[in-house]
């Protein structure tokens, strides 16, 4: 009858332990389904660019981008993590087979016997030491899907900043192959009035200095765009073979759909993993101090054991040849060369570091943005007033082209008068190109909150 009741209680703290485990799986499940990384990126603010060129990219590195699945296997292991420190919350149960023959002594025959035992240990958490450990892995696995949604930012803003980068080289390497035809038509124009004795020879050299140095320039161009172009196929998980077919948008079809805000609130920092994984790591040291407090406390385990034996193998295994056992105990250990001690002072002092590292977070978090903010409406400001003179050279080499059908000026003024102005739409371009490269850095600074 003892060995019954004894069986029952066994059952009844595996059912309600079991119950517990499959609430928390559940409850598990569900967090991870209303926190999809994916929905926090504000995929919209890329489709607003109005560029389905670029929106492919950004999916492509979405869906095959490396990092983001390095990352992305590194938060598998943390929920691996945090399962098994969970399992110190339940119960371990084991069932074996021991066959086994003895001779006993006054007896020359030999016996043999079965023993099927099934036994439970349990750690009874009555302090909730095992729960916190528990906690603070939730805080881990928290921690490294906020860092998995950063390394999306990331990736994410660096293929926008490539894609645009990429786009001004393309305008860029077609103005300089115009000042390449302009300066070689200066050079020709110089040499044949160097040799009517027109002009010097200073002068020619300096022609023939200026076309080689454009020719010279175009190559630096081709090279960034090349190492760019192998950046964005690695970015978007494919081997830079034949980068160069990439497709992309004109220049010259680039809109601003994106307004510049005028300010944005400090609020938004919230939005960005860093900040919150920050304070996401002061919650899980916090919990590790109670944690490190409890490992003072007496150590309670619960064991049950039930074994059937028979020396006719499975012909009697019944409740006249079982054995039952249920036990408990406490320990507490006395000395422990001061490692309890040392382990406390260790966790105060991570507390301590995460603090000050929350600290600084918020405040490179806060600068941050506002140096996005500032490139963008200083950098837009500067291309505002390098247009207006770009209008002014047009102009200018408007009413120059007039003048030399007029005879006023030689076709040597009127090319230097056009190079001029193609290095003027150079630096347009260039600034142009930063006010999209600028939104991109102010998206990954509010970690694509909406402004």
């Amino acid at each position: 009858m003892k060995i019954k009741k004894t069986l029952c209680l066994i059952l009844v703290i595996l059912f309600f332990n079991n119950i517990f485990a499959l609430y928390v799986l559940s409850e598990e499940k569900k967090v991870e389904k209303e926190e999809n990384i994916i929905s926090t990126l504000n995929i919209d603010w890329w489709k607003e660019l109005n560029d389905p060129i670029l929106l492919d990219y950004i999916i492509k590195a979405i869906q095959c981008n490396h990092d983001l699945k390095l990352a992305g296997l590194k938060t598998e292991e943390t929920r691996e993590n945090k399962n098994l420190v969970r399992s110190k919350e339940l119960p371990s149960v084991g069932i074996g087979a021991v066959p086994a023959l003895y001779k006993l002594p006054g007896i020359t025959n030999s016996s043999g016997l079965i023993s099927l035992p099934l036994y439970v240990n349990y750690e009874l958490d009555l302090f909730g030491k095992n729960r916190d450990k528990t906690k603070a892995m939730d805080k881990m696995y928290e921690i490294a899907r906020l860092n998995e949604k950063a390394a999306y930012i990331s990736v994410m803003s660096a293929v926008g900043s490539t894609y645009y980068n990429i786009v001004k080289l393309d305008k860029l390497i077609s103005i300089q192959k115009q000042i390449i035809t302009v300066r070689k038509q200066i050079y020709d124009l110089t040499k044949l009035c160097n040799e009517e004795g027109i002009i010097s020879t200073a002068d020619t050299v300096s022609a023939n200095k200026a076309y080689l140095k454009a020719n010279t320039d175009i190559k630096d161009l081709e090279i960034a765009r090349e190492k760019l172009f192998n950046m964005l196929m690695v970015l978007t998980g494919k081997t830079p073979d034949n980068s160069a077919c990439l497709e992309r948008i004109s220049f010259d079809d680039l809109k601003k759909n994106k307004e510049i805000p005028g300010f944005i609130n400090s609020d938004v920092i919230q939005n960005r993993p860093d900040y919150a994984a920050a304070e996401k790591l002061i919650e899980k040291t916090g919990i590790d101090i109670k944690a490190a407090k409890k490992e003072f406390l007496p150590i309670i385990n619960i064991l049950g054991l039930l074994s059937f034996n028979s020396t006719e193998y499975f012909s009697k295994m019944n409740w006249t040849n079982s054995l039952g056992i249920l036990g408990g105990g406490a320990i507490l250990p006395l000395f422990s060369g001061g490692a309890k001690v040392a382990n406390l002072k260790i966790h105060k002092n991570k507390y301590n570091q995460a603090i000050e590292n929350y600290k600084k977070v918020a405040l490179t978090s806060i600068q941050e943005i506002n140096d996005a903010l500032c490139e963008l409406k200083l950098d837009n400001e500067k291309y505002l007033k390098t247009l207006e003179i770009y209008n002014a050279e047009k102009q200018d080499y408007k009413y120059s082209s007039l003048k030399f059908k007029e005879g006023i000026i030689s076709n040597l003024d009127l090319l230097q008068k056009k190079e001029v102005l193609l290095i003027t739409e150079k630096s347009a371009v260039v600034e142009n190109a930063d006010y999209f490269i600028n939104q991109i850095s102010l998206y990954k600074a509010v970690a694509g909150a909406q402004i």
